[in-house]
């Protein structure tokens, strides 16, 4: 039997085998089990964009992401609610996640000002074309981060919101997804080590009210939620290693590693080998949009349990197709970007061996059209494809950890 570790009730975690510090998992929830490494889909706006919830799965979808900040200004948490929380909503049965809305204090405050987020490079180290600094009437922020709370300006009209962690926990409550988060101050990778340190205490702060925020409340569904903390710290080793000993300490059914990451990949690594051997090991952890292929190999190895990340439906919107190979050649971007005039008259399936629904049935040339013609469809059957690869993906992961076989996946995918 493995570990279990979970506070709450019709919530557990069980290491199923381990690989160094890679494992197995399944995480069990009241709609339905994931089977650990997982990949999350991102549906901000309780959808993942063109899909329908058979879709995904379909494609092997075991759990989706859903933003608090999104929802709450649009249509409201309160109607959401009323309409029986988002699994009814939307149409989902299975596991969902909500995130607490810190991020986007983040992507409409530091993100703006410096020019580093989901759309800017995250790591900005890594594109050294992209300034590493904005002036400041380059962007103006939208936010004002208190140790009470934040004040924020909606991006949809410019009317005025007031976040706190009791706020986040009442909303996700209303929203009803089964896992949720703890209020957190994500930091960027050029705030300085004195900012980085302030935001980290007051983060500490947010998860003991968060914790009492939950505790004081009760879920509004009929069925209980758990509650995951964030450790915050940027690339500071100090802070990390001391924001893990605080959060780990309290009594969080899961934990998220988040914030600032760093400059580069390498200082990511750097990061969770800080942050991942002193979390709890029976419960769940999760890495908050990161999901890269190289990313995933890497963070597998290092004891990361499940992932979500935007990247893979936000670059099928873009015409890319995520792959290994295209016609026996490695990509080392592990994209096909499906407007390439090659592709025009070509009568293969996108990705050759593929078996999701699209390479199942459609050409690359009729993709290609698609795409040049800005058909909506192109949209989906993208979309289809990248999240069956990133679900047959974490599939071949878990069966390489327990086969010992985990090493020879990672070199037949990164190289030697």
């Amino acid at each position: 039997m493995g570990d279990t570790g979970m506070e709450t009730p019709g919530f557990a975690f069980r290491v199923l085998h381990r690989h160094g510090h890679a494992r197995v998992g399944r995480l069990t929830t009241p709609h339905g089990d994931v089977e650990t490494p997982a990949f999350v889909a991102v549906g901000t706006q309780a959808t993942v964009k063109s899909l329908t919830p058979d879709d995904l799965v379909e494609v092997g979808t075991e759990i989706i992401f859903a933003n608090t900040y999104h929802l709450y200004l649009r249509p409201g948490a309160d109607v959401v609610a009323e309409l029986g929380g988002l699994h009814e909503f939307m149409q989902w049965h299975r596991p969902i996640m909500t995130d607490s809305g810190g991020f986007q204090v983040f992507s409409l405050g530091a993100s703006i000002e410096q020019g580093v987020g989901k759309i800017a490079p995250i790591f900005p180290g890594e594109t050294p074309e992209i300034p590493t600094r904005r002036k400041p009437t380059e962007g103006r922020s939208l936010v004002e981060v208190t140790d009470e709370g934040v004040r924020f300006r909606s991006h949809l009209d410019g009317s005025r919101h007031w976040f706190t962690p009791e706020v986040a926990i009442r909303v996700q409550r209303q929203l009803g997804a089964d896992i949720i988060l703890a209020f957190d101050e994500c930091t960027s990778p050029l705030h300085d080590y004195e900012y980085t340190r302030q935001a980290m205490e007051r983060t500490h702060r947010w998860a003991l009210r968060s914790l009492e925020a939950f505790h004081a409340t009760r879920p509004q569904h009929g069925y209980p939620q758990a509650l995951y903390g964030i450790v915050q710290g940027g690339a500071y080793e100090d802070l990390r290693r001391r924001s893990t000993r605080f959060i780990a300490e309290l009594p969080f059914d899961g934990f998220a590693v988040g914030g600032s990451l760093g400059r580069t990949k390498a200082d990511m690594w750097r990061v969770l080998e800080w942050t991942v051997p002193d979390l709890p090991p029976d419960k769940p952890r999760h890495l908050l949009g990161i999901g890269e292929v190289p990313d995933i190999f890497a963070a597998v190895e290092r004891g990361v349990d499940t992932f979500d990340c935007v990247a893979p439906t936000r670059m099928a919107r873009n015409a890319g197709l995520l792959a290994r190979t295209l016609d026996g050649e490695r990509l080392p971007r592990f994209r096909i970007n499906m407007r390439n005039a090659r592709f025009r008259r070509d009568p293969r399936p996108p990705v050759e061996g593929c078996a999701c629904p699209t390479c199942r049935t459609y050409s690359r040339a009729y993709l290609h059209h698609l795409f040049r013609a800005n058909e909506l469809l192109a949209y989906r059957l993208a979309t289809l494809h990248n999240l069956f690869f990133m679900n047959r993906l974490m599939a071949d992961i878990r069966a390489a950890l327990q086969e010992g076989t985990f090493e020879a996946l990672k070199a037949h995918w990164l190289g030697p």
